[in-house]
């Protein structure tokens, strides 16, 4: 079981749970359909929608058995405005394996903060949750999901051609995936987009 300390902090980052006060700030990139472009959900209609799935990533806040999450709100720590969210999932307990996910804001692209808080949940599910094999699964078409995949030094271990049908098409799955050996040799190493030193709570600062 893992419950964190919250919140994560990086370098520009609090990863924190959800709170009733961040609705207009996850409605302002939830509700747009450019967000859900490369996503199986789409987008809600209005507040209340997204008040709704608002309410799920706030109970999102712990590891206890297969399958349950962990679903943070990326606070940028100088403005205090909402950036996005990030995910990790614990896909078998048996096999010590996990599944990380992040979404940005489009405002907030471009400047690393999905690199810097998908690192952060690398540390948590490998030096937290002791997790052996994190993976990353996306749509093929989604490139610049992948290239933050690449900065963090995960593998492009598979290309499933065809394999889903979503929203009226099939389309193609990527699957990346990094050890808890290869995560740890990169931050020892020093390399882009590993993590650094770290505070009390295990994410990384990164330097």
């Amino acid at each position: 079981m893992l419950t964190p300390d919250f919140p994560l902090r990086t370098e520009r980052l609090d990863l924190r749970p959800f709170q009733p006060s961040d609705l207009a700030d996850l409605h302002a990139y939830f509700a747009d359909p450019a967000v859900h472009r490369y996503l199986y959900s789409e987008a809600p209609t209005d507040l209340d929608g997204s008040r709704a799935v608002l309410v799920r990533r706030q109970e999102r806040t712990a590891l206890r058995a297969k399958g349950d999450v962990i679903q943070l709100a990326a606070v940028d720590r100088r403005t205090g405005r909402l950036v996005g969210d990030v995910v990790l999932i614990w896909t078998s307990p048996e096999h010590r394996q996990g599944e990380i996910g992040y979404l940005l804001h489009p405002d907030h692209r471009g400047h690393g903060y999905a690199t810097e808080a998908a690192a952060a949940m690398l540390a948590l599910g490998f030096d937290q949750l002791d997790l052996h094999r994190i993976t990353g699964r996306l749509d093929a078409r989604n490139t610049a999901s992948a290239r933050v995949l690449e900065r963090l030094g995960m593998r492009r271990e598979a290309h499933l051609r065809e394999n889903e049908f979503v929203k009226g098409e099939w389309a193609d799955e990527v699957i990346y995936a990094q050890l808890a050996w290869e995560w740890r040799a990169r931050r020892t190493a020093g390399e882009p987009g590993a993590p650094g030193r770290v505070d009390r709570t295990g994410a990384p600062i990164e330097t």
